[in-house]
Order: C-alpha cells, then sequence, then structure tokens
C-alpha cells in the first residue's frame, strides 16, 4: 500500500490575499460531482438501451437479436468504465460498485459450464451450482429458493458463502449470459453462447425459460442499481452531499485517492500486470466479450477526464469547469507541465493498445506467452499508469494533502508473491 501523508490546509490560502482564486477547491468539487452525475446518467441511459435489448432477444431469439444486445452491452460499457475514477475516495460508490462491476466470477455458480471448467473447487462451494438448473439451492447450510430468478433471488446469490468470485449480478454476469464461455485461451475468439439458448419454443438443451428469467432478472437489477447511483450524485444525494458539506482539502483528497488508487493498484496492478505476469487470459477484465481493451482505455480515458474536470457525454455535449489540473498549475506550473505529459502518454499507450484489439488481436492475445509485441503493448499502458502515479503523488505533496492512501498490489511491488 503506498501513502502519501502531510498536513490538510485550507487550499484557499494558496491565493494571494485579496486576490481571486480561478481554481477554486469549492468549484473544482461541483466540478468533481457534475462529471460524477453525468456519467453514471449516460451509464443509466445505455444501460437502459441494454434492457431494451434483452427484451428484443428474450421475445425473438435469432443471432440478430442476440449480437444487437452484445452490441448494447459493449455500449453500456463505455460511459460506465468512465466513471471508476469515483470509485476509490468516496464510500458510498466503492460500497455500491461490487454490485455492479465485480470479477472475475465463477461461471459454474449462474449457468452450464464446458467440462474443462472441473466439476469442483477447494475454494468454492457453489462452484458449480447452476442455479439456472436447479430451483433449489442449498449448500452448507444456505438455502436459496430460486424456483422463479427473479432480482431478489440473484441478489442473495452475490458473493454468497462470502466468496468474492460468486459474482451473481451485474455488468459481468449479463456479459457471461450473453456470450458464454470463452474457451479459446489465447487464441481468437470470444464466448460463442448460441441464440437458441434463450429460444424457449426451440432450446439449445433444457432450462432455457429461465435462462431468460436470469437474464432479465440481471438486467433490471442493473438498471435499477444504476438509478440509486445516479441519485446518489443529484443536488441533496448522498455522495454529493459528502463531498460539499466536509472540508474542502478532504473533498480534494477524495479525488486524488481516486485518480491514484484506479491508476496504480487496481487497474495497472490487478487488472493489467498480473494477467500479464500469468499470461492468464482468466485475468483480463471483460472476458467472456473480448472487450478488455475498451474496459482499460476508459478506465484511463475518465481518470484523465476527472483531473482535466471534463467529460463528454455519450450525446457529444460535454460537462466541464473547475478543474485540478487549474490547481496544480496554479501551485507549480512545471509539477503541472509534468502530470499533464504523463497523463497524455498513458492515453496515448492505451489508445495504441485499443487500436491494436480493434486491428484483429484481442487483449488476451496480447498477455498471451511469447507474444513479445502484444506483452509490450500492454506494458506501455502498465508503465504509463504507473508513472502517473509518480506525479500524482507529488501532486499530493504539493498540495500538502493528508489521508491520501493509494491502493497498492503485489503485482506490482512484490511480483514474486503472485508465483507462490
Amino acid at each position: 500500500m503506498r501513502t502519501a501523508t502531510g498536513t490538510a490546509i485550507l487550499l484557499m490560502a494558496l491565493a494571494v490575499p485579496g486576490s481571486a482564486v480561478a481554481a477554486d477547491p469549492g468549484k473544482i468539487l461541483v466540478t468533481y460531482s457534475d462529471i460524477a452525475l453525468a456519467g453514471y446518467e449516460d451509464s443509466l441511459t445505455t444501460a437502459k438501451s441494454l434492457d431494451a435489448a434483452i427484451e428484443a432477444l428474450v421475445a425473438a431469439p435469432s443471432q440478430e437479436t442476440l449480437h444487437a444486445a452484445r452490441a448494447a452491452w459493449i455500449a453500456a460499457r463505455v460511459p460506465y468504465q468512465q466513471t471508476e475514477a469515483f470509485r476509490f475516495g468516496n464510500a458510498i460508490v466503492d460500497e455500491w460498485e461490487g454490485r455492479v462491476n465485480a470479477w472475475p466470477l465463477d461461471e459454474g455458480l449462474i449457468d452450464y459450464v464446458d467440462a474443462s471448467y472441473g466439476t469442483e473447487s477447494d475454494a468454492n462451494a457453489f462452484y458449480t451450482v447452476n442455479v439456472i438448473a436447479n430451483a433449489q439451492v442449498s449448500i452448507g447450510g444456505e438455502t436459496v429458493d430460486a424456483s422463479t430468478i427473479t432480482p431478489e433471488v440473484i441478489q442473495s446469490l452475490q458473493e454468497i458463502g462470502g466468496i468474492e468470485a460468486n459474482v451473481a449480478t451485474g455488468y459481468h454476469a449479463i456479459e457471461f449470459l450473453l456470450w458464454g464461455q470463452d474457451l479459446n485461451g489465447t487464441n481468437a475468439g470470444a464466448g460463442n453462447r448460441p441464440a437458441t439458448d434463450f429460444d424457449t419454443a426451440n432450446c439449445t438443451g433444457s432450462n432455457c425459460d429461465r435462462r431468460v428469467q436470469y437474464l432479465t432478472a440481471a438486467s433490471d437489477l442493473l438498471v435499477a442499481d444504476l438509478e440509486e447511483m445516479v441519485a446518489n450524485w443529484q443536488t441533496g444525494g448522498g455522495a454529493r452531499a459528502a463531498l460539499a458539506e466536509g472540508d474542502e482539502a478532504k473533498g480534494l483528497t477524495a479525488i486524488l485517492t481516486g485518480l491514484g488508487s484506479l491508476s496504480y493498484g487496481e487497474l495497472a496492478g490487478e487488472r493489467m500486470k498480473l494477467g500479464l505476469l500469468l499470461h492468464d487470459p482468466e485475468e483480463e477484465h471483460d472476458c467472456f466479450a473480448d472487450n478488455t481493451h475498451n474496459s482499460h482505455y476508459y478506465d484511463v480515458k475518465g481518470i484523465t477526464n476527472v483531473y482535466h474536470g471534463r467529460y463528454e457525454r455519450i450525446d457529444g455535449s460535454t460537462v466541464n469547469g473547475p478543474s485540478l489540473a487549474e490547481l496544480v498549475r496554479e501551485t507549480d506550473a512545471a509539477l503541472a507541465d509534468e502530470t499533464e505529459t504523463k497523463l497524455a502518454a498513458t492515453l496515448a499507450a492505451a489508445e495504441a493498445m485499443k487500436a491494436r484489439a480493434e486491428g484483429g488481436e484481442a487483449y488476451d492475445q496480447m498477455i498471451g506467452e511469447g507474444n513479445e509485441a502484444g506483452n509490450e503493448a500492454v506494458q506501455a499502458v502498465i508503465d504509463g499508469l504507473v508513472d502517473q502515479t509518480r506525479s500524482l503523488e507529488r501532486v499530493i505533496a504539493a498540495l500538502d494533502l493528508g489521508g491520501v492512501t493509494i491502493e497498492g498490489s503485489d503485482s506490482l511491488d512484490n511480483p514474486g508473491a503472485v508465483f507462490e
């Protein structure tokens, strides 16, 4: 764990007495909250579009309606991933996030899996429960009545047994249901679930009616969860109020905790370096859909959005205002140049990785053992994220902020532990 300490000060004191401050900390927090609200509103809008596409799929299952639902899922990831910069530093968001974006998941909890998946796990008694095939789940004294699969039922399955890999709700549960397992390893290809898995009249095998129930329940729940988070960032909402009513220095601490922790421990470490060290496609974030390049790119974009106080909405309009970038420039112009250069370099590396994927080499292929050029493309993003974190640590020191804790990762701080 990487920690920057110092004494929190009233940041208005950065101004020369009697002069105006262009980058007023209070106004920076308003911009931050406005961008959060816009990002979650866009996430809700695209989740509703995904819900409509899922309704069309289950009403008339075909390769065309399945393809449309998959496309809607990929589109929904664009605004949501940009909101991840708000997760760390905002307790309301961090406590909620696991309901919508937890990963990786043990697929056997939800539905049928390939024989290569295995039949049991020492770490997870629910590894192959397959709630879609079983109306009653009862293991180790925990019983779930799943005779009808509802949002409440899948909520009760989320992290059942206290096991984080038991992901039953959110984007990745929906992703698994739309694509199925990706059995291609580090070779080309995503999941390939047939549309007949949702066709109750011409079912692939069995339980198509219950699979439809699960997919519909997961989609409805995602919409409801995003509605909750939109409300938290509206005027008077819990997340916005926590920033507005607190000390301005604490608000800036929340911003920098989010940027630093997402940059370093979460994205560079857990989501990228771990998979690259192990050359393991099971460690890629949007693994069933082969959408990981986009997932990582929009995380990087979200960090840039928050730092510069500017977000482009899905309708092409922008939300912008006083920013952390302006405050840093007023405090130390050389540090501002350094930080902005580092952020731009990371974004450029992420764009190059994204372009490589769009050119035909998926992220799981890039991290494959022996793919030197692909490994280098991923490592360039990791290096950029680590490098920009160093600059963010200098920003924390320059603003004399205390209490900023940047999450660490064994993948970066103690890579030998990964192989133990």
